[in-house]
């Protein structure tokens, strides 16, 4: 081996691909554990390129310490809406259900919480794959080989750690574009607007989310379905969105987009070499395509089953990683999303949101928008 490859190499005791909040979490809490991780990201910074709307619900509010200067107002306001936009279903809750996170700054201070807990932070670094015992990175002063006893992949929704691992990779997968931008204050409650309309959001819906001091007004649906493509079916959603009522939009808006996984936790999420958290393990709603709170759960369980695997020497400490037995916390909600992917028509979709001005509907519209479950659900500490 040249100098120059010694100069290269580096060890850790895990590597942690990706620096979304499940990537960041994981880091962190490893690294308050004393063990040695080294965070790569591809972006060299954590500010741009953000792809999450960064809605967190009650119950994350409530279990995770987010820092309240990175949070939006309380929304309390949940308005639905059959295509056409007439009729909706509002639905208001006593407690303080969502709050959208200011996701820029918000990852800022998760990766100086990763670096004070002594996560080595490798930016503007790619993952280029694996190689025999070492991963292959990219950095700004050129390759990186590093030898890590584990791979973390929070490299997203399409995991290039997952095929390397030779885990499971997403298959069901929406996409979604949305634009954010600044809102003056108004005398409207932040309310969150969802519109279940298939001609604009293919098996999925469109949505507002306007908290008084920002909007984010965006679509999603599966890619096969948009008869004219995303960005149109957004700025054709745009021209007539609700809860916009004397907001003017800006010429200068921030864009997002990207890959949602729809279909529930995958299986095998670990393997002897490494595991999956966040999106690139599935661990996404289903039906609501919220994320950040199974992400940070999940994130949880993988720094106990790795720190054990860690102190105890023993590789197979990972199989207590096993998405297949924490997967049925999703099997409501993936019979609902099988149910709404069948509705492609907007005669369909009127007719069925009749049921959510029922008694009954309405009551279940509440259990899912307000409900106390979570996802893992907290369990004991990991053998």
């Amino acid at each position: 081996m040249t100098t120059a490859e010694r100069r290269s190499t580096q060890t850790a005791d895990v590597l942690v691909v990706g620096a979304g909040l499940a990537g960041l979490h994981t880091a962190t809490l490893l690294a308050r554990r004393r063990h040695d991780v080294l965070l790569a990201e591809r972006r060299p910074g954590l500010s741009g390129a953000i792809r999450t709307t960064g809605i967190f619900v009650r119950k994350t509010l409530d279990d995770f310490p987010l820092p309240p200067e990175c949070l939006g107002p309380p929304i309390r306001r949940v308005v639905l809406y059959p295509p056409g936009l007439r009729r909706p279903v509002t639905l208001d809750s006593a407690r303080d259900e969502y709050r959208v996170g200011d996701m820029g700054p918000l990852y800022g201070a998760a990766a100086r919480a990763a670096e004070d807990a002594g996560v080595r932070m490798a930016l503007g670094t790619r993952y280029e794959g694996r190689r025999e015992d070492a991963v292959d990175l990219t950095g700004p002063d050129g390759p990186i080989r590093v030898r890590a006893r584990y791979v973390v992949g929070a490299d997203g929704a399409r995991s290039r750690v997952a095929r390397d691992l030779a885990l499971d990779r997403n298959e069901h997968l929406l996409i979604g574009a949305e634009e954010v931008f600044a809102t003056p204050e108004s005398e409207e409650p932040p309310t969150f607007h969802c519109v279940l309309d298939p001609s604009l959001a293919p098996g999925y819906l469109a949505w507002v989310v306007n908290d008084g001091r920002h909007a984010h007004v965006g679509v999603a649906g599966y890619a096969d379905r948009f008869p004219d493509g995303l960005r149109r079916a957004l700025t054709r959603f745009g021209a007539s969105a609700p809860g916009l009522s004397g907001v003017d939009r800006p010429d200068d808006v921030e864009r997002r987009g990207g890959p949602i996984p729809v279909g529930g936790l995958l299986r095998r999420i670990s393997c002897p070499d490494g595991l999956l958290v966040g999106d690139a393990a599935g661990a996404v709603s289903p039906l609501t395509a919220g994320g950040l709170d199974p992400c940070l759960r999940l994130s949880e369980r993988a720094a106990d089953v790795l720190d054990d695997a860690l102190r105890s020497g023993r590789p197979d400490a990972l199989t207590h990683y096993d998405g297949a037995a924490l997967r049925a916390a999703f099997r409501g909600r993936l019979l609902l999303r099988r149910g709404l992917a069948q509705v492609r028509t907007p005669a369909v979709a009127a007719a069925a949101f009749g049921l959510l001005r029922t008694p009954l509907g309405r009551a279940a519209a509440r259990r899912i928008l307000f409900g106390d479950r979570s996802f893992p659900d907290p369990d004991p500490a990991v053998p």
